[in-house]
């Protein structure tokens, strides 16, 4: 079985490169499993029904989220409505849910949706540590072989230190929320397939998909009152590809994926370029 962890969608820019990028990708690589971290996806940050429609029509079957998920009023009902739109478990927010099990017919795979506390203290998120024991262990009493987890955190002491914690228990951990891909896709001794961020989905010549100009000015000059504007540009796909045995639910490789489009937003005809780096 393989799964296909994508990271952070940035906007209607990352959208557009995902329509791209996904679809051939996915059928070139049998992949049987596509989760999309979506809680950028909408312009300005958060997800919208618009935005969470074309994540699901270009090819994500489960959309996770994190400290933007709830951004947005309209997303409250989206989170209620759609069981396999999720938002960090372990949020003191009662819209919405951190946990699917979806019935592929040969495997039944649980996914798990979690927050970090490490810098997102404004989140009050309590220990992911104790709702990742709880959610695994109702993912195993439901029957799944296969469960897999987004860490949406932005330390990577954090997400390395959840992920091995959880070694041996679940089939695949990947970090999200960073936008940078990180190069150390791997399965861990136990058999868990781990990355400790999967990237983004968006612009390459960005700071988180946001035009460069804007960040640096409010970084270095501590300006606070333009608004982020998406940049434009050639874009990419950021993930990781998990193997993941069907009977024993164990990782048999992890390969971090970058996914470039020359072309941008509004271009017709993608040059595109797969950059993959393989650990197993």
């Amino acid at each position: 079985m393989r799964v296909l962890a994508i990271g952070d969608v940035c906007g209607s820019v990352g959208c557009h490169a995902l329509s791209r990028l996904l679809p051939p990708f996915k059928k070139a690589n049998s992949i049987d499993l596509v989760i999309v971290n979506g809680e950028n996806s909408a312009d300005g940050n958060g997800i919208t029904k618009a935005s969470c429609e074309a994540l699901f029509a270009y090819g994500a079957d489960v959309i996770t989220g994190g400290n933007h998920s709830m951004r947005r009023e309209q997303s409250l009902s989206l989170l209620d409505e759609s069981p396999f739109v999720l938002r960090p478990d372990n949020l003191p927010v009662d819209n919405g849910h951190g946990y699917c099990l979806m019935d592929l017919g040969y495997l039944s795979v649980a996914v798990i949706n979690l927050s970090g506390q490490i810098y997102l203290d404004s989140l009050s998120a309590s220990s992911p540590f104790a709702a990742a024991d709880r959610l695994v262990e109702r993912a195993k009493q439901e029957g799944a072989r296969c469960i897999l987890l987004d860490f949406h955190a932005e330390a990577t002491s954090e997400k390395r230190a959840l992920g091995l914690s959880l070694d041996g228990r679940i089939s695949a951990f990947f970090g999200t929320h960073t936008h940078v891909l990180t190069h150390d896709a791997q399965v861990l001794p136990g058999g868990t397939g781990y990355i400790t961020d999967l990237g983004m989905t968006g612009p390459i010549q960005s700071v988180l998909g946001v035009e460069s100009r804007i960040i640096i000015e409010r970084l270095r000059d501590r300006k606070t009152n333009e608004r982020f504007v998406l940049a434009d540009g050639p874009c990419m796909l950021n993930g990781c590809v998990f193997e993941i045995d069907k009977q024993t639910g164990r990782c048999i490789s992890a390969k971090a994926v970058c996914l470039k489009d020359e072309c941008g937003l509004g271009g017709r005809n993608a040059s595109k370029q797969e950059v993959v780096y393989e650990h197993s």
